[in-house]
């Protein structure tokens, strides 16, 4: 009997790794209370896209590629790029990464995109009669890789000398601590330390800290296990989103829906501007509770490839990014209590319990209704739905799952 148990030892090293784990699951299912999955809410965010132009901006590592510990490894499948090229084809959809334009261009070898290289200080942007665009004086028309006319946008372009000298002072600098790699993304450099030992780290921001001393106009960013060396201005994946909405003729309309995913901390300024302009809305990619600006979330590549395979179009005029028509005909600016239906104000429900097995539908709540603690619903046909209906009208919360 004695020995055919598990050791002590043994059993309460499990124990423990297992309500670890047990806490981790449930800090995320919290988290998604209030950033709930897009993939459970895509009816929703398919109700207030109603007669709207949708607009994509994606990042790429991390969102469209996994993380990996060779940076110049970071290819996305053939089946994502099956689902971006798609997406491509039916809405206006822009790539805005740190890494540099051309390397992005290398790893998704779509022509139908958008491309905004170092955290948007490099883009080529569709051609358009626009004062506040073309006659930027950081603004030039030329043709991509393609052969295609664009507008190059590079507000950083006298940093390039500066950015250069860095990062040959970072590889001289960085030689010999093992796992390091110093990336020069053109208008700003990356250094990245996944691979490098922990013990390291420090020694790794010593280096790279003590030589930005030298470089007033240059500052250190912190993402994934990367440093991030970039210009002083007044420039980021927010303004690079707005810039681009301007270029595509989008800017300051009601009836257009702008959907940016991204996993990191430079895509919170995009998230920002999503949310503070009441616009569209951000979804993170994350395994874990973060701090977000954005309103949705997906766990991973995976979600967010299954994300874009379930967005479709709408029947359009033909024009580029131009209002989906709906079946009523009605105006693409229409408010929702215009037309007598339910006023929808934020996208962003707080829950779904759900099944795989059933997904019937009772109703979901406005996050704007009056109720402080109104909570989303998805409910399976095992459950009593009375009972259920009344919980939602008292906007109850509750986590109960189908007992199926």
């Amino acid at each position: 009997m004695k020995s055919s148990s598990p050791p002590r030892k043994k059993l309460s090293k499990d124990f423990i790794s297992e309500s670890q784990s047990d806490e981790t699951d449930a800090a995320y299912l919290t988290w998604m209370i209030s950033y709930p999955s897009a993939l459970n809410s895509f009816h929703v965010i398919r109700t207030y896209a109603k007669c709207k132009s949708v607009v994509l901006f994606l990042d790429y590592d991390g969102t469209l590629s996994p993380i990996v510990d060779n940076p110049d490894t970071a290819f996305m499948s053939t089946a994502m790029q099956a689902a971006v090229k798609k997406a491509a084809k039916c809405f206006p959809t822009a790539i805005i990464s740190g890494r540099s334009r051309d390397k992005v261009y290398e790893f998704v070898r779509l022509s139908e995109l958008y491309y905004a290289g170092s955290h948007g200080m490099d883009i080529a942007g569709p051609l358009r009669e626009s004062e506040s665009v073309g006659d930027h004086p950081d603004c030039i028309r030329t043709t991509d890789e393609q052969g295609k006319e664009v507008h190059l946008f590079q507000p950083a372009s006298e940093f390039v000398p500066m950015i250069n000298e860095v990062y040959k002072s970072l590889l001289d600098i960085t030689k010999n601590i093992t796992g390091v790699k110093v990336e020069n993304n053109k208008f700003c450099v990356s250094i990245h330390y996944r691979n490098v030992d922990e013990k390291m780290w420090e020694e790794v921001g010593k280096h790279v800290f003590g030589l930005l001393k030298d470089f007033s106009r240059l500052r250190v960013t912190h993402g994934r296990k990367v440093l991030e060396v970039r210009p002083v201005i007044d420039w980021n994946k927010g303004k690079a989103v707005e810039f681009l909405l301007e270029s595509l003729g989008l800017s300051h309309r009601d009836d257009v829906l702008p959907i940016y995913i991204g996993d990191d901390r430079t895509d919170e300024d995009a998230f920002k501007v999503l949310r503070e302009c009441n616009r569209g809305f951000g979804i993170l990619v994350s395994t874990v509770p973060k701090e977000t600006n954005a309103f949705y979330s997906l766990r991973d590549p995976s979600e967010v490839q299954e994300f874009l395979k379930s967005l479709k179009p709408r029947a359009t005029d033909g024009s580029p990014g131009s209002a989906r028509r709906c079946k009523d005909s009605r105006p693409a600016n229409a408010s929702f209590e215009e037309q007598g239906e339910r006023p929808y104000r934020d996208p962003r429900p707080a829950l779904w319990s759900h099944c795989d097995r059933h997904q019937s539908e009772i109703c979901y709540l406005d996050m704007n209704s009056g109720a402080e603690n109104s909570i989303a619903f998805k409910f399976c046909q095992s459950e009593d739905k009375n009972s259920a209906e009344a919980m939602i009208s008292k906007g109850r919360k509750t986590g109960k799952q189908c007992s199926c």
